[in-house]
């Protein structure tokens, strides 16, 4: 039997979908719209990336500076003394020096993002589950059961992933408080806070002096759009933990075009704020647009992504992904593998241009048409 060229075609294709599922990157490489990754597609601007590749030459034959003076470089970014800065190859390097070697008992709400969990041995996590219903994260609930089982490092994402909901300011103060005489640091993710609505005044890091069981996280991939880079660091005036943190790291965890970037950085401070603003306009008209489709729950986002809830009888989160890749040659992430209730009836969708939000809204509509529901 022969096989046509449009059957070998969709074969192909079903064969890069499956791939794409263990990928973890690489995306760029393959031909589609990439709604699945979250990062500022309107940073880094041209001129830097200009600036980076003129410099190849001497970043490929010597080798980068240690992480005393990296350190130097994210404190002057951040406006921190270098002494609270650890810099990781990515937040996930940190995350998982954190939660493999640095908690004994690690509790986190959930759903969250994965790696905090996955990075952990086995049997030292718990998994606190967020109000299905709003999931809205309640501190004073969340601190109880930190103390209750013994927890010396809680964990609070905020904006979150993937619900892209973000704790207030204030509830965090009072979660550092309530935790503070029991010896739990509270770690708090913040590498979407850029693009909430009140952006970096949220932000907790200026805080670290007056909290010791207080670290701040940030993956600069997300928020700086520069994913390939590997650059994240934590903040903290904790010397102990800052300590064990640069005890897990080797001497060059960060590679010369990194730092080159954080030197550049500091020239490009307003270009970022203003493309943190892009963002969050795309976003909002993005959320926008999803309130058109019927019986989609569409999640007030406060980072560069929106979080949904199927209709009730459409298909599942992971078939409205492979359709979409399959039929609209775009990409989103089902939310299957999270730890959460009905976890196959929701999807996260990173926002991108507004042309690209509107295609997805579109084919997100025709994937979910109760006629067209395979």
């Amino acid at each position: 039997m022969t096989v046509g060229p449009d059957e070998n075609a969709c074969a192909v294709r079903q064969t890069e979908y499956r791939a794409l599922g263990s990928a973890h990157g690489g995306y760029w490489r393959h031909d589609f719209t990439d709604h699945a990754y979250l990062y500022n597609l309107y940073f880094p601007p041209e001129s830097l990336i200009q600036q980076l590749g003129a410099s190849i030459h001497d970043l490929v034959l010597n080798y980068p500076v240690a992480q005393d003076a990296v350190a130097d470089l994210v404190g002057d970014l951040i406006g921190q003394p270098s002494s609270r800065v650890i810099v990781g190859n990515g937040a996930a390097e940190l995350i998982k020096i954190i939660s493999g070697h640095i908690a004994t008992k690690l509790i986190v709400p959930v759903p969250s993002f994965n790696e905090y969990v996955n990075a952990a041995p086995a049997g030292s996590v718990v998994e606190f589950p967020l109000d299905a219903s709003t999931f809205e994260l309640d501190v004073d609930a969340f601190a109880a059961e930190a103390i209750r089982v013994g927890a010396d490092v809680a964990v609070v994402v905020t904006p979150n992933n993937p619900t892209s909901l973000a704790v207030p300011r204030a509830d965090l103060l009072r979660l550092l408080a309530l935790l503070a005489p029991h010896d739990c640091t509270l770690v708090v993710d913040e590498s979407f806070i850029d693009f909430a609505d009140a952006g970096a005044s949220e932000s907790l890091e200026r805080d670290v002096a007056d909290h010791p069981n207080l670290a701040v996280i940030k993956s600069m991939s997300k928020a700086y759009g520069i994913c390939g880079l590997r650059i994240g660091y934590l903040v903290t005036a904790n010397e102990d933990l800052a300590l064990r943190l640069r005890g897990g790291l080797h001497i060059w965890n960060i590679n010369g075009f990194a730092e080159e970037f954080l030197r550049m950085a500091r020239d490009y401070r307003q270009d970022f704020v203003e493309s943190c603003e892009r963002v969050r306009l795309d976003c909002d008209r993005f959320y926008e647009a999803l309130l058109g489709i019927e019986g989609l729950v569409v999640y007030r986002p406060q980072a560069n992504f929106v979080f949904c809830r199927l209709p009730d009888g459409a298909p599942s989160g992971a078939e409205v992904e492979r359709r979409l890749f399959l039929e609209h040659n775009t990409y989103i992430k089902h939310c299957g593998g999270k730890t959460m209730a009905d976890s196959d009836r929701y999807v996260r969708m990173a926002s991108r241009t507004e042309a690209e939000n509107d295609a997805l809204v579109t084919a997100l509509s025709l994937v979910l048409e109760p006629g067209d529901r395979r």
